[in-house]
């Protein structure tokens, strides 16, 4: 699932459980699944921000610094 269906995703559990009319195994449930999501949503933002602050990093020469993301050990 990519990000933006994983944020959609939690912004429909976060509204189903704001109503507060779910049974409490349901809303466990939804919880668990909220607390994954939010975890993945905020690990991808995390690489997405490393990934910026090299692409706007200048070594002291004022030449841009590059790096391949894919050889990038995380």
């Amino acid at each position: 699932m990519d990000f933006e269906k994983k944020l959609s995703r939690l912004e429909e559990i976060v509204q189903k459980m704001e109503k507060g009319d779910l049974a409490l195994e349901e809303s466990l449930k939804l919880f668990e699944e909220g607390v994954q999501l939010s975890r993945e949503c905020h690990s991808r933002l995390s690489e997405a921000e490393t990934k910026v602050k090299l692409l706007m990093s200048v070594s002291s020469d004022g030449t841009p610094v590059t790096k391949d993301f894919t050889t990038e050990e995380n």
